[in-house]
């Protein structure tokens, strides 16, 4: 996002639509919900370990539904053009930041398991 934050608005917002529509294939969905299905199956295999439902449930919520709630639906705004690019680019990469943290501390739970 730095790097986009470097270019001209027009120029950050078409890179981004561009990265965004290519980002929409079945691998990289595959990976990315295929991550929240097997949290979900570690947990329930662990037999309920604390810091692997920990794991699962803040993969889920600030990863998956982070991305479903926010980021997705600034994505279709920015493409449609109903949101400025610096308002976009401040936003998602706000809520970007959170979808790392959140997945930074599902894998320190599951380190720890």
């Amino acid at each position: 996002m730095t790097a986009l934050r470097r270019l001209p608005a027009g120029d950050g917002a078409a890179a981004m639509r561009s990265v965004n529509a290519a980002v929409l294939n079945p691998l990289f969905l595959g990976v990315f919900g295929g991550a929240g299905v097997a949290a979900g199956a570690a947990a329930v295999a662990s037999g309920g370990a604390a810091p692997v439902v920990g794991a699962a449930a803040v993969y889920v919520v600030g990863v998956l539904g982070v991305t479903a709630a926010v980021n997705v639906p600034l994505n279709d705004a920015l493409a449609a053009d109903r949101v400025p690019w610096e308002r976009y680019l401040v936003r998602w990469t706000r809520w970007n930041h959170v979808r790392a943290g959140a997945a930074t501390v599902a894998l320190g739970l599951l380190l720890v398991a």
